[in-house]
């Protein structure tokens, strides 16, 4: 199956001498709802899969997957779609809330993965200083190829134009205003290593430039006021489940330098296990790394959220899992545990937003599949830079299926905070989308199904239950 639409925008062929200009290739295909994607991994133990379930916002390493641009009144997001409850064929979805009608259009798809189930191939999202929305969609290692699309409007997700085709798995673009992109993303050279690329028009992007290959990395990264930065664990000798240690450095000058939290410039790639980049030498505690967000505090100084974790497997015997933050006070790290939660790939987001008020979205409660991927949704709070923590609220409670991926936009609309998926862990199940506000005492599901081009969200949950 195959849901793209070509449009003829220019001949197929202009021959001019001895050059051919092919026509371009335009994604503009409507789906009837928001249909997430469901997947399993299919690595049991006793108490279930490694992960699994609604993943249409995964994974932890495809970021940003929403913006909200005030221009527009808009916020702008993707994620892993798919054409029905009890298919697993992955659709790279865009589309957009109007906060001004709180309505939303029938997603666009803007690529069909062509059979492949496996949401590794979920897209994330940039907007550029031009308006136009940027897509980049994941490729998994050498075997699928990632793709770059450019909306072909402005502040608009009704079609997109193909850029590239390019080795790029987890894809991290982040526009720098006056100066262009840089792409942090994975490439599978030996092991998962991080890799970054820089481009001025989203187009002409400069060669591959490694930045750590210790034997296998994941990341998370954010811009703020020209300051790429990345939090990263490292995979001894190139094993996933046995990730650990935490790592961080930015870039200020556009890719061409990198430097730790202290300034210290870094040669890359970074190839020492042992160096001035790492943050804390887990390995030596035996606990496993999970790196889930970063962002900067109101001193410019980063901060990053990790899960820790005794091991790999899911269930009772590995933990605690903490939720950890992790922040630089301008000397040293320092080290604060927010709660426990029940998987290793829990996801939540971090937002800090005033000096003294920091907030966490994420399923750190138990949910119906208690040992499962996800959880119930809840609001965290901290008004003393993240030393001490307080569960304000439960955002999603008595749930039919887990939610998971909690996940931040770039400059967040109070109305829209945070955008998830749901789904049980344990077997197939359709997987709905939802956003909550920034109080998260109200939640909207996004509509499953669509007759009209336009639809309003339904209210999930409305109650405020703060405790």
């Amino acid at each position: 199956m195959n849901m793209r639409v070509i449009f003829s925008l220019v001949p197929a062929f202009l021959i001019c001498g001895l050059s051919v200009m092919c026509e371009p290739e335009i994604s503009a295909e409507k789906a009837d709802g928001y249909k997430g994607i469901w997947f399993t991994l299919g690595q049991f133990s006793e108490h279930g899969d490694k992960y699994s379930g609604g993943l249409g916002t995964y994974t932890a390493k495809h970021i940003p997957l929403a913006v909200y641009a005030p221009e527009a009144n808009k916020t702008f997001f993707v994620y892993g779609g798919t054409t029905g409850p009890e298919d697993r064929y992955l659709l790279c979805m865009a589309s957009e809330y109007d906060h001004t009608t709180g309505t939303v259009p029938k997603p666009t798809i803007v690529h069909d993965k062509d059979g492949v189930d496996d949401p590794h191939d979920n897209p994330s999202i940039a907007l550029a200083d031009d308006g136009h929305v940027w897509v980049f969609v994941s490729g998994r290692g050498q075997r699928r190829p990632g793709f770059i699309y450019r909306s072909m409007e402005p502040y608009s997700v009704d079609a997109f134009e193909r850029v590239e085709e390019r080795e790029m798995t987890y894809p991290q673009p982040w526009p720098v205003e006056g100066k262009g992109m840089v792409l942090c993303f994975t490439k599978y050279t030996k092991g998962r290593e991080l890799y970054w690329s820089v481009a001025t028009d989203g187009r002409d992007w400069t060669e591959d430039r490694k930045l750590a290959g210790m034997g296998g990395h994941y990341q998370t990264s954010r811009e703020r006021d020209g300051r790429v930065i990345t939090a990263f664990n490292y995979h001894p000798d190139g094993n996933v489940d046995r990730r650990t240690n935490l790592y961080y450095v930015e870039t200020r000058d556009f890719g061409q330098t990198w430097q730790t939290a202290a300034g210290e410039t870094v040669e890359t790639p970074m190839e020492e296990i042992q160096q001035p980049a790492l943050v804390r030498d887990y390995e030596a505690e035996e606990r496993l790394v999970y790196v889930k967000d970063i962002d900067l505090d109101h001193a410019g100084h980063p901060v990053v959220l990790i899960v820790t974790s005794g091991g790999h497997q899911p269930g009772p015997e590995n933990e605690p899992r903490l939720w950890e933050l992790v922040h630089w006070n301008g000397t040293d790290w320092a080290f604060h545990v927010v709660t426990e939660t029940t998987h290793n790939y829990d996801m939540g987001s971090l937002y800090i937003e005033e000096e003294n008020l920091w907030r966490i979205i994420a399923p750190t409660t138990g949910g119906p599949q208690f040992w499962g991927t996800g959880g119930e949704m809840a609001l965290w709070i901290s008004r003393d830079q993240g030393v001490t923590w307080n569960r304000e609220r439960h955002i999603t409670q008595n749930s039919e299926r887990n939610h998971a991926y909690a996940r931040r936009p770039v400059q967040a609309h109070p109305d829209f905070y945070a955008f998830w998926a749901d789904g049980n862990p344990d077997e197939l199940s359709p997987s709905y989308l939802y956003f909550t506000n920034k109080a998260g005492d109200q939640v909207w599901r996004l509509p499953y199904d669509m007759t009209e081009a336009r639809a309003r969200p339904a209210h999930y949950r409305a109650e405020a239950d703060c405790e």
